[in-house]
């Protein structure tokens, strides 16, 4: 099994695709944790759905770089959200369902109506859940992948304190001077580039998983919010490692297997949290 592992990262693409896999797990579990404890777990697979029909859009009107127009659409959605969900009548977790489910639907209904493409299915399932796309990934892309990654890691600790104020206590952040607002917007344009970046690894369906799971594993046994935060991109690295070995040596899609690494890590650490507590009750 290790010859065989070390024959496939042997291909540039493998090792591309192994790189840019772990760099987006990274990002997705920094911004996690404060997404989860904002009670916005769902908000990437509402990002991703939106983006999904903006690349519809892109697919029907023949633009030959879709991000032009994928990119712009799901920040602009991701600040609305972000910003407004908590203070108009319509309340968070409402709509980013509703924007969910339209854009989804929005979108299948554009591939169908308007088709570019004789295998529509096809298409639809790998934008959903992934595609072989990731093994055919060029350096640029890797490049690029990592200067974006650079930027995001940078504005987390750089704005480290004012994103933990934010995520705990707004009102009492707002009431110390500290600009709520121009911090959510940061945290929505930061999460929308992050999810347009996952979604060529584990498809529009899936990448609340990458957000989540690492954030509840650390949760289950940690307390403060640094120690959470970086055992939740500990955890998250090592299951995407996880997932793209197993998926490269068994054949299996990368999106869902590396979920499946991240559902099996939260058990695990379930597991554990639970043993410590029988620990110290005995």
């Amino acid at each position: 099994m290790l010859d065989k592992l070390w024959d496939y990262l042997q291909f540039p693409f493998v090792r591309y695709a192994v790189i840019v896999g772990i760099l987006i797990a990274l990002c997705s579990s920094l911004l996690g944790v404060t997404l989860v404890l904002k009670r916005f777990s769902f908000i990437g697979d509402g990002l991703s759905h939106v983006a999904f029909g903006a690349m519809a859009v892109g697919s029907v009107v023949g633009l030959t770089d879709q991000m032009m127009i994928v990119m712009p659409v799901t920040i602009i959605s991701a600040v609305l959200l972000l910003r407004t969900g908590q203070n108009s009548r319509i309340k968070g977790d409402a709509a980013i369902a509703m924007i969910s489910v339209g854009a989804l639907a929005l979108g299948y209904l554009l591939m169908n109506i308007f088709s570019t493409s004789s295998n529509i299915s096809g298409d639809v399932c790998s934008t959903l859940f992934g595609s072989t796309s990731m093994l055919t990934l060029e350096l640029s892309d890797v490049i690029v992948c990592a200067v974006i990654s650079f930027i995001v890691v940078c504005v987390f600790m750089l704005f480290y304190n004012k994103i933990f104020a934010v995520t705990f206590d707004e009102s009492f952040a707002r009431a110390t001077g500290t600009r709520t607002g121009s911090y959510n917007t940061l945290l929505a344009v930061v999460i929308a580039v992050v999810i347009v970046m996952a979604m060529k690894l584990v498809g529009s369906l899936m990448i609340s998983a990458l957000i989540i799971f690492p954030a509840l594993s650390a949760m289950r046994l940690f307390r403060s919010f640094r120690a959470v935060t970086v055992f939740s991109v500990v955890i998250s690295v090592v299951c995407a490692v996880i997932g793209m070995i197993a998926s490269i040596l068994a054949g299996t899609p990368v999106g869902p297997t590396i979920v499946a690494a991240d559902a099996g890590g939260f058990l695990i650490c379930c597991g554990i949290s639970f043993a410590l507590d029988l620990r110290r009750k005995g």
